[in-house]
């Protein structure tokens, strides 16, 4: 499989880059540096190296580099090429969340397997992502579907960062410009984006679900029909936890029993993450968020997601953060969560009990595989 990418800087006219240390992620001896002086927003296509993945099935081989002005290679007609057996796509990435997206309108069915997508996510070896996710044709009166493969290969129901990359995605490719709003179909049921004038994008992300059931988790409910506050054994370590499910299942924590207040930077994430995602209570597996409170409107979060791990930031888990601090008592209906990659706002509206996220979606480069 080879990989030639189209990558969009913005840099200033007086700066000078090594042109493979500025934007090769594939480091090899082989590779030659060029000293190049960049003008505003030119466009940089391709690197001059040749590496073999690990799995000899695929190879990185970017023949020839060139940078020229953005008129003379367009996104638009980068994404209207048609060629047998390539794969063009476009990396987007929503507060540091990542994502290679894929036109995938003239199928129902996703262009790359599972196992595909995993290589493609490879951070080593392959693009680099969170994961891949496919524009395909709409279902059910709406306008388009979204599906998602992890990085592990696994598929979810729902991404909310990764839906605020699919709404900018759809505007390149219809070529929409000013605010415009999507009804996409999901794993999770029907979502609604909308892009602002400031670039950012607002989804209604629907209504929380409660019921443990269909979260889903194997807790006893315990207010209601829902599980709020409730006590986890987690190696040993009991922790309190509000269990949501955004159209995939959230596990919140503010704390242990014995410590109320975390001190979410302090966590290592990567020992205790897996142990939640892969808990016995938690049958389809669980994303998981600790949550330090900073004030009613003010939460820190940081995220390990079902099928990719740590991640620097996770929508449907802001949303979920948010449900269950109001429902804790902790927070406010509208709140600032605050994740490593950056701010999301979250508003779970009292009168019709829907979430809106609002965030950023930025376009990271373009680039092709041969399949």
């Amino acid at each position: 499989m080879a990989i030639a990418a189209t990558i969009s800087l913005s840099v200033s006219p007086t700066t000078r880059h090594s042109a493979a240390a500025a934007f090769n992620p594939f480091r090899s001896s082989s590779s030659t540096t060029v000293s190049v002086s960049f003008s505003p927003a030119l466009r940089i296509t391709s690197l001059r190296s040749s590496i073999p993945f690990r799995n000899p099935s695929f190879r990185v081989s970017a023949t020839s580099m060139s940078i020229q002005a953005p008129q003379q290679t367009s996104s638009t007609s980068f994404l209207d090429r048609r060629e047998s057996g390539v794969l063009h796509f476009v990396k987007y990435h929503g507060l540091g969340n990542d994502f290679i997206l894929v036109d995938n309108r003239g199928s129902t069915e996703p262009r790359i397997s599972p196992e595909q997508a995993k290589k493609l996510c490879d951070r080593n070896f392959g693009i680099g992502a969170d994961g891949v996710i496919f524009a395909l044709p709409g279902t059910n009166d709406t306008d388009y579907t979204m599906r998602i493969f992890n990085s592990d290969g696994s598929e979810p129901e729902m991404c909310g960062n990764g839906v605020r990359c699919f709404a900018r995605f759809i505007a390149e490719l219809e070529n929409l410009h000013g605010n415009h709003s999507f009804k996409v179909h999901t794993g999770a049921g029907l979502i609604v984006p909308e892009i602002q004038g400031d670039g950012k994008v607002r989804v209604d992300m629907g209504e929380p679900i409660l019921k443990a059931a269909d979260v889903p988790t194997g807790l006893p409910a315990n207010k209601q029909e829902a599980v709020v506050k409730s006590e986890l054994d987690v190696d040993g370590v009991t922790w309190n936890v509000t269990c949501v499910s955004m159209g995939n299942p959230h596990c919140v924590t503010f704390g242990t029993i014995e410590n109320k207040g975390l001190l979410v930077d302090e966590l290592n994430l990567a020992e205790i993450g897996p142990k939640f995602e892969h808990h016995v209570m938690f049958p389809a597996r669980t994303n998981t968020e600790f949550v330090q409170v900073c004030s009613p409107s003010h939460l820190k979060m940081r995220v390990w997601e079902r099928g990719a791990g740590a991640t620097l930031a996770c929508g449907t888990g802001a949303c979920a953060t948010v449900v269950a601090a109001v429902l804790e008592g902790r927070a406010g209906r509208k709140c600032t969560v605050d994740l490593p990659g950056g701010p999301l706002e979250i508003e779970w509206r009292e009168e019709n009990n829907h979430i809106y996220m609002t965030g950023p979606a930025e376009v990271v480069f373009y680039g092709s595989v041969a399949l």
